[in-house]
């Protein structure tokens, strides 16, 4: 006889492991497939940021900003061997395109959204201060403002957020390919492959977190979901000789005036990241010559005397609604779809950010009790500690 789950997930990157957890956490039985290894896709490929979006001001996403800012002081509080506060600044120079009145507005804010919290402080730093920000560029510079967001390592977050929930009875199939699912009324029929043979089992739920492979994952799903018009956004990253000591900083790329960041990352720093559109296997997504081009002369500008090697070099996809213009001002809101409103058997995540990650979590719990049989709560995720001493 097959096994029999409250909630089934497809895909181990941090959405899938923040559903698996929240699911755990209210008493539901779970089982997360994933065909590879955890983070083995987005969720290892990002710019290992757990920030509010400061940049997102400009397109006046102030609720997202306003969430992520809540989901920051939430995770430094639960995860602090996970989640570092780090000081970023935003050097302002004479040609820079937002001067420094709109970048004091911004902050201001930010700090308002963040409730005022003593993590949303900003400052101008004095003149002197500015050679101790690992050889930044000073000609024609102008002002330089330092605020506060937070970092995190995005794979051991997610093998974390993931060991939470195991400790609370989900299970974990890995490495475990889905095939298919046959959704009824009465629940749902699921297939998956693992090293040795194929297996089935049965859920009241199914959720496809399989991020840039979710349209890819509803199309083994019956009857078929509706199609989401969304699309692939490549960004890459490089990791590139020399430590940064004295924090991050955000940076405007001449060109075209997009956001670019320099972050310590062990003993070099991470650089990125890129917004190249993606229509390829995602499987297969890999840095292109011409962005690392790119990255490399943002790098040269702000700072001219810094090693310009490249240790390392990833790519990640990110999920963005189809719209007109450039990808870095579309809404990083997260959609999730159902098949039926009242009474949901499939949930599917497009898009979300590494932040929200627990907020979204909760959100598709929130549609999957409408269908799930009422359970008493072994925990709350908004005060489970994640991490070596949770």
């Amino acid at each position: 006889m097959a096994e029999h789950y409250n909630v089934v997930v497809i895909g181990g990157g941090i959405h899938g492991a923040g559903v698996a957890q929240a699911a755990a956490c209210a008493g539901y039985s779970v089982l997360l497939v994933e065909k590879t290894r955890l983070a083995a896709g987005s969720s290892s490929r990002s710019s290992k940021l757990i920030h509010g979006g400061l940049r997102y001001l400009e397109g006046l996403d102030f609720s997202l900003v306003h969430e992520s800012l809540s989901e920051r002081a939430l995770l430094l509080r639960l995860a602090p061997d996970l989640v570092r506060l780090q000081p970023f600044h935003i050097p302002v120079y004479s040609q820079t395109s937002r001067r420094p009145l709109t970048i004091r507005a911004g902050l201001s804010l930010y700090a308002i959204l963040g409730r005022l919290h003593p993590d949303s402080r900003f400052r101008k730093l004095r003149r002197r201060e500015w050679d101790m920000l690992d050889g930044i560029e000073t000609r024609n510079l102008q002002a330089v403002y330092r605020y506060y967001d937070a970092q995190t390592d995005d794979i051991e977050l997610t093998r974390a957020v993931m060991q939470s929930a195991i400790e609370l009875g989900a299970e974990l199939r890995c490495p475990a390919e889905f095939l298919e699912a046959d959704i009824s009324e009465t629940g749902c029929r699921l297939h998956y492959r693992d090293a040795s043979s194929e297996h089935s089992c049965t859920a009241d739920t199914v959720v496809n977190a399989a991020g840039p492979w979710a349209h890819l994952v509803d199309r083994h799903i019956t009857p078929a979901p509706d199609p989401v018009p969304v699309e692939l956004v490549q960004g890459t990253h490089l990791v590139v000789e020399g430590a940064v000591d004295h924090g991050c900083y955000y940076l405007e790329v001449p060109s075209d005036r997009r956001a670019v960041f320099l972050l310590p990352w062990g003993e070099h720093a991470l650089l990125g990241t890129t917004e190249t559109p993606y229509t390829g296997d995602p499987d297969n997504v890999a840095p292109l010559p011409e962005e690392e081009t790119y990255l490399l002369d943002v790098l040269k500008h702000y700072f001219p005397r810094r090693p310009q090697r490249v240790v390392e070099r990833f790519a990640g996809l990110r999920v963005l609604p189809v719209a007109e213009g450039a990808a870095f001002g579309r809404s990083r809101e997260t959609r999730l779809t159902v098949d039926n409103p009242t009474q949901p058997r499939r949930v599917s995540i497009y898009g979300g950010k590494l932040t929200g990650y627990r907020a979204t979590a909760e959100k598709v719990m929130a549609m999957l009790r409408q269908t799930l049989p009422v359970r008493p709560a072994l925990a709350d995720t908004a005060t489970l500690r994640i991490g070596p001493d949770q």
